[in-house]
């Protein structure tokens, strides 16, 4: 679908400001929450460049059976930069399929720089069957222009979305992290369509402080970094959702489950997802989909980001992908034997 058909199908929805979806919002948004681990998936290609929709089928098994409460489609680990806008929307809709309403699935896709672009994508994936529509931070303010860029964009966007969506955000690394302040994010709680914020901030205080502004709100702030995982669970973030979910999601659902606990395990592990974590540098995502070439998830590890073997370029990193299975194994027996 075009950019000018999908603005024409979108023109005769109602404008209104952000003050007046604060009060639709609270009447009629849907219901979504987030809560858990939500795991930002890979996308599985053919040798042939396409999708590879039986891969992507298996690979939404193996969360579901690894501890997922939610999926995050259509994300920078989905590699969404370098997908059509056919190809996001089609793998939203097969990603909607084949969870099946067994767990929420968000979306995003929101690449664009044009505001006409970005209404454009964003209202045809509001048409998928997702959960919710996650905007990009960096997209509505592409220059780091400050709190009035973002108000203005935000609110052009919203006038184009159905009411009744519930929305997320997301502080995506590229083409830069563009994080909120604290007046965007009372800005975004207090129009009541917010359900989710993948935090990137990578900092504990910043984690501490957003948990604290939405607390008692369906506005789940769900931290993204490894190195603050447990304790920024501890801190008010509801789950995780860093790119390590594609390596062992279980782990970090057990470790949220016991995050009001304190044992030298939950300690061990919060050491060794974090330490783990440090091989996204080697070739992510590719280097997690040789990890689930091993695992049978699906066979072709071909990456449109990720345009070299990590194996070649980052020495022994197929031995750290052995010793990293390795760790999750062992971790996983000690988990059984509590």
């Amino acid at each position: 679908m075009g950019v000018s058909s999908v603005l024409e199908s979108y023109s005769k929805i109602e404008n209104y400001h952000i003050g007046s979806q604060m009060e639709a919002a609270h009447g009629s948004l849907m219901h979504i929450s987030i809560d858990g681990i939500v795991p930002v998936m890979l996308t599985p290609f053919t040798d042939a460049d396409r999708i590879d929709e039986t891969g992507l089928e298996r690979l939404v098994e193996w969360y579901l059976d690894n501890g997922a409460d939610a999926l995050f489609a259509v994300c920078q680990s989905s590699e969404m930069q370098k997908l059509t806008l056919d190809e996001r929307i089609s793998l939203a809709r097969s990603t909607v399929r084949f969870a099946a309403g067994r767990v929420p699935v968000v979306a995003s896709g929101h690449i664009s720089d044009s505001p006409e672009d970005q209404i454009a994508e964003l209202a045809a994936m509001a048409e998928t069957g997702i959960g919710a529509l996650v905007l990009v931070t960096n997209r509505l303010d592409p220059r780091n222009g400050g709190f009035e860029v973002f108000r203005s964009a935000l609110e052009t966007i919203l006038k184009h979305l159905p009411s009744d969506l519930p929305l997320g955000l997301y502080e995506c690394p590229a083409p830069y992290r563009r994080l909120l302040s604290d007046d965007e994010m009372k800005l975004c709680r207090d129009t009541g369509r917010f359900v989710v914020l993948k935090d990137v901030s990578c900092d504990l205080e910043t984690v501490r402080r957003r948990a604290r502004m939405t607390a008692g709100t369906s506005f789940a702030i769900v931290n993204a970094n490894a190195a603050i995982a447990f304790e920024a669970m501890r801190a008010g973030s509801r789950g995780f959702g860093g790119v390590f979910t594609n390596f062992h999601p279980d782990l970090y659902a057990w470790l949220y489950a016991h995050r009001e606990e304190d044992s030298p395990l939950i300690r061990d592990l919060a050491v060794y997802l974090a330490l783990s974590a440090m091989a996204e540098g080697m070739g992510y995502p590719k280097l997690a989909k040789l990890y689930h070439q091993r695992l049978g998830t699906f066979e072709c590890t071909h990456s449109r980001v990720t345009d070299y073997h990590p194996f070649e370029r980052h020495w022994a990193s197929a031995d750290l992908l052995d010793h990293i299975h390795v760790g999750a194994e062992r971790f996983r027996a000690l988990i059984a034997d509590t």
